[in-house]
């Protein structure tokens, strides 16, 4: 017994020297600096909402130390729960998380757009420090073209936001406002404010999540008029508008930094095989090709990402989607793709534990139907990590954190093999 716990000892100092040397070697060699990622050799994401203040700030606020207090809370939490790397949203409707040149502060931070945090505070350059301090990665998640999701808000934007500014470059859909894909000036804002990003920050990635075209009842036909002559059908035209948005995209952020990751979070269906005989074996009619106009295994094959994490939430044997018919699907996708340069997530429905864990009959009674994606997930050979949706409930769901510590054990653990 003596032996096993000096054994132990020997080897958690071994494994902190190892570490602290590969530090010392990267900070000498101006490399970046080894992360919690490096060592899982895996990805362990959680995404943090802040629209409608889902996750952070609980209350919009110009208080920094408050501001600041959550971000420390929300990182330990994070920390404990055996992540390493979080996805923090920091544009939700044209707006901004951090001093823009591009858009204005989000009303979800302090709650009215264009008004900054007190003491010149900057909550995306805390993150990052903060995170960091942990070896923690930091992506900035963006949302490309929503700008208002009603009417109120439409009307409340603040005088420099760029859909005030250019009322011409936004298209009422439903109830919100969302900027024109097919308008070469809109690319540039979304591209312009994303290298602004990099620039100005040292995080670790920029991430798009699945929202592109709101729907194919768009009503982009003024556009189509004047831009899609070369394309006998709008969907094509509307496909290659996003296309020219994500390769650009991909080719400016690393010439920005040859060692960012941009990656994208898109609905899980491509198609249903009975939209498309290449599609996958599910129901949903939901499709990011046919309803958001996103190509997004084309962007695997060409090599337009360094990631994709499609949102796979649904249990298995699903009648609607089946998440093991959609993982084995995506898996599929990539191994045909053979590209090294391409890595596949899978973003897993943690909410779902929450909000369906109570019922006995339910598949994500106690957990269950999570710990066994996320086994599946470790098994599959294509797949390089997962992203859970999304924090508030992996830090309220005592469920969820049983899970996450059977299967993201203690590195030392690891390390013994035990």
């Amino acid at each position: 017994m003596k032996g096993s716990w000096i054994v132990k000892i020997a080897r958690s100092i071994l494994v902190i020297c190892m570490v602290c040397l590969l530090y010392i070697q990267a900070g000498k060699s101006g490399e970046k600096v080894l992360t919690k990622r490096d060592i899982d050799q895996e990805l362990r994401g959680v995404w943090v909402s802040t629209v409608w203040n889902l996750d952070y700030p609980i209350t919009p606020t110009i208080s920094s130390e408050w501001l600041k207090m959550q971000t420390d809370t929300i990182l330990e939490n994070v920390d404990e729960n055996g992540f390493n790397a979080v996805f923090l949203q920091v544009r939700p409707c044209s707006d901004a998380f951090y001093k823009s040149a591009y858009y204005p502060w989000s009303r979800f931070l302090t709650g009215q757009q264009g008004k900054a945090p007190d003491a010149e505070f900057d909550p995306l350059a805390y993150w990052v420090e903060k995170a960091h301090e942990r070896n923690i990665e930091l992506h900035a998640w963006l949302n490309p073209y929503r700008i208002a999701r009603n009417q109120e808000e439409w009307e409340r934007l603040a005088e420099d936001s760029p859909a005030r500014q250019h009322p011409d470059w936004a298209i009422q859909y439903g109830d919100g406002y969302y900027f024109d894909p097919a308008l070469p000036e809109v690319r540039r804002l979304v591209i312009d404010g994303a290298l602004e990003i990099v620039q100005n920050y040292e995080v670790d990635g920029i991430h798009l999540d699945d929202y592109f075209y709101p729907g194919s009842d768009f009503n982009d036909i003024d556009s189509y008029n004047k831009y899609g002559k070369d394309f006998p059908d709008i969907g094509d035209w509307r496909r290659d508008n996003v296309n020219h948005l994500v390769k650009s995209l991909d080719e400016q952020l690393h010439e920005a930094d040859p060692e960012i990751e941009f990656g994208i979070s898109p609905a899980a269906v491509w198609a249903s095989d009975f939209m498309n005989p290449e599609g996958s074996a599910t129901t949903s009619d939901y499709s990011s090709y046919y309803v958001l106009f996103a190509d997004t295994r084309g962007w695997v094959r060409e090599g337009w990402v360094d990631y994709l994490a499609p949102q796979l939430y649904w249990a298995s044997g699903e009648e609607w989607s089946d998440f093991t018919v959609l993982l084995d699907w995506w898996a599929d996708v990539f191994e045909e793709a053979g590209r090294d340069d391409v890595e596949l997530f899978i973003g897993l429905a943690d909410y779902k534990t929450v909000e369906e864990g109570s019922d006995p009959g339910s598949p994500w009674h106690k957990g269950s139907e999570l710990g066994a994606q996320m086994d599946a997930c470790k098994k599959n050979a294509e797949v390089g990590g997962t992203i859970h949706f999304r924090y508030r409930f992996t830090a309220d769901s005592p469920e969820i954190q049983r899970v996450l510590r059977e299967r993201y054990p203690a590195r030392e653990q690891e390390e013994s093999g035990e």
